[in-house]
């Protein structure tokens, strides 16, 4: 099984920018399509955006289009979450995860494997 480490996250103001980063080991995510997903305290965890695996198909949640962009490299076993002008309700624990699934078609019930999370704060 694959073991997924995001890094990246932290505090920030509204309007402004992170980088979430995921990397794999155990397996390599070439094949699998690779999702970020966020939770807010008191609701329930969603999909935020995902990347086939040959990178050419990518989804995001209308609250984010326009806003983050979602990559990988195949090459360093790494997905990447660019987001920029953040707001307060972008506050949420984000989850690196891999699927079978097609983009699609993804759901919080289809991941294989989830990283640990990794803490984003926008601040008013």
């Amino acid at each position: 099984q694959v073991q997924l480490v995001e890094s990246g996250g932290g505090l920030v103001q509204a309007g402004g920018s992170l980088r979430l980063s995921c990397a794999a080991s155990g397996r390599t995510l070439s094949r699998y399509t690779m999702a970020w997903f966020r939770q807010a305290p008191g609701k329930e965890r969603e999909i935020v955006a995902a990347i086939s695996w040959i990178g050419g198909i990518t989804r995001y949640a209308d609250s984010v289009k326009g806003r983050f962009t979602i990559s990988r490299d195949n090459a360093k076993n790494s997905v990447y979450l660019q987001m920029n002008s953040l707001k307060p309700e972008d506050t949420a624990v984000y989850y690196c995860a891999s699927a079978s699934n097609s983009v699609a078609t993804l759901r919080s019930r289809d991941v294989d494997s989830w990283g640990q999370g990794t803490q984003v704060t926008v601040s008013s």
